[in-house]
This record gives structure tokens, sequence and C-alpha cells, in this order.
């Protein structure tokens, strides 16, 4: 799963928007979860964590492009 944010864009409460969180599935158990990230983090993030519902981990994957605009990919770990 992934999802992208424009640097222009502003806060309007759309799910998936890279701000403090970001609203992504669980890709083990299909649940919805919400996932803190850091923006000031750096270009490239990579890590670890836990589903808070099946348990099962992901490897999480914060990236900005050229262009400032971000992505997160969700995959099972």
């Amino acid at each position: 799963m992934t999802r992208h944010r424009r640097p222009d864009e502003e806060d309007d409460d759309e799910p998936g928007l890279l701000e403090d969180s970001f609203e992504g599935t669980c890709p083990h158990c299909g649940e919805s979860v919400t996932l803190a990230i850091d923006p000031s983090g750096g270009d490239h993030q990579e890590y670890v964590e836990d589903c808070e519902i099946c348990c099962r981990p992901w490897l999480v994957t914060v990236s900005a492009g050229d262009d400032g605009a971000f992505s997160v990919t969700i995959d099972p770990s």
C-alpha cells in the first residue's frame, strides 16, 4: 500500500496524508491501522512495526521523491 502527499497540500483531514500519522491497512489481517510518521526523519526511512491487531510484523518504508512528495509503503515482513 502506498500513499502520497504533495508538499503544497494542506491538512484537510483526508486519510493517508502524511502529516503526523498515516492511515493504512495491515497486509496480513486487512484491519485499518494508524502509523505515527516522523516527516523530519529524513528522505528515506525504513523500520519494522507490529500490527496492533494481529501482532504480525510489517516493513514500513517512507520515502521522499525529488519533487518533495512522500510515499508510505507497508509490506509483510
